[in-house]
């Protein structure tokens, strides 16, 4: 996940476009054209190279294909299966909101990514990190008296605004051309907190998993507690844990494990493979199962009813009002934390993917730019705020899904959101029957995945002795179990931009030595002792950095 989005292309077109315009004016008047006509002309194409480089959609659908549609609707269909059961889950379990609202991350956010996005085959969708700190603003809400666990349209109202929130966060950094910013949080601050969120959703998730979901809201401080806190009521109350609801959740969770590890040993030999929907099955048949054996009068929770808090299939609630002003301070430093690591994420599938530039089989002329991925991300999550849904974004996992099953260009995150508007409307009472274990165990399979990458980066960092990296590591992750995320949260990102302040106080200072048989050529002598002659009397020194007060 290293790198940064600041080597992506920027606005080139107008300069280019500029030189075109002035050959063609040249041209014009050699030709005899007259010159009024001519400039009118080459404004017009510079106008138009503008409107394309800022709306991508406009370049591409002009070079969509016939070929494409089968590879596009395939992609959108195995995404489908696999992702829209997630998002029921990410709302549901993490986000603490109506199941619903997490479909509407699919409806609209892909939607508009497709339109305004820079990388044809990154699909944005909810993650399990930004769903879990939308879910500790609406706990804390309902901690302090301003909502409750059953206020489903007010804990809405809450992510919309949260959502709406990281949405502005990114469409100002966009506007303003802060692309670089994704270089800013270090690998050890990223891994160590994304490692604790892994733990803390896998903790999380025990307790429904094990059918203590009720006994859990009647011991203090518990539900809404640190990890160390649930481990210790789960090792406590173990002995009441629901048979049944174990045997689903974790049959599922081993189902899911096992055939996720066949696909990754299998797919270099049969790449077919990977249109498997194995979670979408595991779904369908714990539906089926509760349904014909009545496994929910028997103490097995289900989903039930699907649908919006209120009453209509895609109600527009704008976050940005007055009576919202409490929740707007309550989730600042929270919307600030999603949306850096949304865009993080985004920019690590983006570069691994990359534009269209240099593919045969795809879309032509479309390069990366990190502050139109900004713009795109932005103006996704406010509209998606605006209809109360989960943050989301460019995911590297869905992103590879969506190639290795034949998506090519942006049309396949248009067709999963019609799917999933298909589903909304005519679909989710099918899900009445569908176990909330289930859902747990696939998010319980997401944790997992977010923490199986920590042992390899502990190895290498313990191979290069990067011993202040992993104080870093560690110190992040036991803060967010033994404490919260929001500690977690502001240590990672307090010592990180020390960390940037306390070598940016440190320039470094090349001594320069005069190249024999040269009287203007120079080179560093620390580097090449024995090739460079000194200057009697005279120390050259060079800074290669530039100076501010923090470093003079």
């Amino acid at each position: 996940m290293e790198g940064s989005l600041v080597t992506m292309e920027e606005p080139r077109t107008v300069e280019s476009t500029t030189s075109m315009s002035k050959a063609g004016l040249e041209a014009g008047i050699d030709g005899g054209e007259e010159p009024a006509v001519i400039a009118r002309m080459c404004m017009s194409s510079q106008q138009e190279a503008y409107l394309v480089y800022y709306l991508p959609f406009l370049q591409w659908t002009t070079q969509y294909r016939w070929t494409f549609f089968k590879g596009d609707l395939v992609a959108a269909l195995t995404m489908a299966s696999f992702y829209i059961p997630m998002s029921l889950s990410y709302a549901s379990n993490l986000g603490h909101i109506p199941p619903i609202n997490g479909l509407y991350s699919f409806v609209f956010n892909p939607l508009l990514y497709a339109m305004l996005g820079s990388c044809p085959q990154m699909v944005v969708g909810p993650e399990a990190a930004g769903s879990l700190l939308l879910g500790t603003v609406v706990k804390a809400s309902i901690n302090g008296g301003r909502s409750g666990d059953e206020d489903d349209d007010m804990n809405a109202r809450i992510a919309g605004v949260v959502t709406g929130m990281a949405g502005a966060v990114i469409l100002i950094a966009g506007l303003t051309r802060l692309g670089f910013l994704d270089s800013v949080l270090s690998r050890p601050f990223l891994r160590g907190f994304i490692s604790a969120i892994g733990f803390v959703i896998f903790v999380d998730q025990l307790i429904p998993e094990m059918g203590l979901g009720h006994l859990a809201k009647h011991v203090g401080g518990v539900s809404h507690g640190s990890s160390l806190d649930k481990i210790i009521f789960l090792a406590r109350n173990a002995g009441e844990a629901h048979r049944l609801t174990c045997a689903v959740a974790f049959g599922s969770f081993a189902v899911i494990m096992v055939c996720r590890e066949v696909k990754r040993r299998l797919q270099p030999r049969i790449p077919s493979i990977a249109y498997v929907p194995d979670r979408f099955i595991v779904v369908v048949l714990s539906a089926i199962l509760t349904c014909v054996f009545r496994w929910d009068r028997q103490g097995l929770a289900i989903l039930g009813d699907v649908k919006s808090s209120t009453g209509f299939p895609f109600a527009f609630r704008f976050p940005f009002i007055p009576t919202h002003m409490q929740h707007v301070r309550e989730a600042m430093s929270t919307s600030f934390l999603i949306a850096l690591l949304g865009f993080f994420e985004s920019s690590v599938a983006a570069k691994s993917l990359g534009g269209g530039e240099g593919k045969k089989d795809g879309l032509q002329g479309m390069s990366l730019s990190a502050n139109r991925e900004l713009v795109a991300l932005g103006v996704a999550n406010v509209v998606g705020g605006c209809f109360m849904a989960l943050p989301a974004f460019g995911g590297y996992g869905r992103s590879k899904v969506n190639v290795s099953t034949g998506g090519r260009t942006p049309m396949s995150s248009i067709f999963l959101s019609l799917i999933t508007v298909l589903c909304i409307l005519f679909l989710l009472p099918y899900f009445y029957y569908l176990p909330k274990a289930v859902l747990s165990s696939m998010i319980s399979v997401v944790a997992y995945s977010l923490i199986e990458e920590a042992p390899h980066d502990i190895s290498f960092f313990f191979h290069i002795r990067a011993y202040p990296e992993l104080f870093l590591m560690a110190l992040i992750f036991l803060s967010t179990i033994f404490f919260s995320l929001s500690l977690g949260i502001a240590l990672g990102i307090g010592l990180s931009l020390l960390s940037v302040v306390r070598h940016a106080t440190k320039p470094r200072i090349q001594i320069l030595g005069k190249v024999p048989g040269s009287h203007d050529q120079f080179e560093n002598a620390e580097t090449s002792p024995n090739q460079v002659e000194f200057v009697d009397g005279c120390l050259i020194v060079k800074i290669p950095e530039p100076l501010t007060f923090a470093n003079t």
